[in-house]
């Protein structure tokens, strides 16, 4: 029996959904479909642990092939499996469980697992017609979706860390012990606030991982200090939606641009970032700035619709990733960041970046 979670049972019902649509439709920063923007879809491809199977339709038949079979079930088939799968996905609070009726319904045209199978980011491939063109590309995705709990947009580590050094206080060790005993439920902007007290301040160094650092520096010089930026605001204020976060940046422009002509330096920056991000950069590998494939995401949303958002139409794209993502604390003891430590006559303090979707 196959068993997965919401965001597992998504994987498949995106599937049945867009073979049923035969198009794809783009969405908005506001998680809302632009009617004018449909691209037809030739066909789907999806790569499990039996093999690479391809989806077709003609007239009323989809035409599944792979492993040297075909397997040919009526449309009609997909769009109504999909509307129970959902409703079936919907109706579940366990955290993992079967659906029958979609196991046995996958088993028809030999869909035998939940998630793809995949090294990079990509969950799935559709070959789409583009109508403005004339081209047909073949277009990765990764599926995100509201039916379960948010996912994850950067995970937390100890990549993920940025160093600051705390300038202008000389703490004794009892003082440094007393600060770091804070356990409050906010005890990190207290300490951050004790530290304050005290008229000591916290000055970024660097990025705890080199690699993660240097990644940055190759999409902009200045990520490095932007996100550090961001990371201290949401730490030390009421900000954790990423769009908050760059709107209030944007007012302190702590970097010193000029911002007269209305450039907007953040913003186009931090998108930037959020979209490498999405589309294969992680802290702990050296980005070259090559794609995985050819990244976007499809996202299911919670009455079951599902909007495309691809790097095809990137501003789109990069809207959706500014407007729906927020920062979030992670486990400050397994990430080692929070507390005041000392290396030589100097003392510091770690501050971390997760991101994940809004619900």
């Amino acid at each position: 029996m196959l068993t997965g979670n919401k965001g597992e049972w998504s994987e498949i019902y995106t599937l049945f959904k867009i073979v049923s649509d035969r198009s794809l439709v783009a969405g908005d920063s506001d998680l809302k479909r632009i009617e004018n923007l449909l691209f037809p879809i030739i066909k789907i491809i999806r790569d499990q642990s039996n093999g690479t199977f391809e989806y077709g339709v003609l007239d009323d038949l989809v035409f599944v092939t792979g492993n040297g079979e075909e397997y040919r079930i009526p449309i009609d088939e997909f769009q109504s499996q999909a509307k129970r799968l959902l409703t079936a996905i919907k109706r579940n609070s366990s955290s993992s469980f079967q659906i029958q009726e979609t196991e046995t319904f996958m088993k028809s045209f030999n869909c035998v697992s939940l998630k793809a199978k995949s090294s990079a980011k990509t969950d799935i491939k559709v070959v789409i017609h583009d109508l403005r063109t004339g081209t047909t590309p073949e277009l990765g995705f990764s599926i995100k979706s509201q039916l379960g709990n948010a996912s994850t947009l950067l995970n937390a580590g100890r990549t993920t860390n940025f160093v600051f050094k705390i300038e202008n206080l000389n703490l004794t060790y009892s003082e440094i012990a007393v600060i770091n005993a804070i356990d409050s439920s906010s005890k990190i902007k207290d300490r951050i606030e004790e530290i304050e007290a005290r008229s000591g301040a916290l000055k970024f160094v660097k990025t705890e991982s080199p690699i993660f650092g240097n990644n940055l520096t190759l999409i902009d010089s200045a990520l490095p200090m932007i996100l550090a930026e961001i990371v201290y605001l949401f730490f030390t204020s009421g900000y954790s939606k990423m769009r908050d976060l760059v709107d209030e940046l944007t007012k302190r422009n702590p970097i010193g641009y000029d911002q007269n002509l209305n450039h907007p330096f953040y913003k186009y920056k931090v998108k930037r970032f959020l979209t490498d991000i999405a589309l294969g950069m992680m802290p702990s590998k050296v980005w070259t700035g090559e794609l995985d494939a050819t990244g976007g995401y499809l996202v299911v949303k919670e009455d079951g619709e599902v909007l495309c958002y691809h790097i095809y139409n990137r501003n789109e794209f990069e809207d959706y990733l500014l407007n729906n993502t927020k920062l979030e604390t992670a486990s400050s003891t397994r990430h080692e960041f929070g507390t005041i430590y000392s290396e030589g006559n100097a003392n510091f303090f770690k501050l971390n970046l997760q991101i994940r979707f809004l619900r």
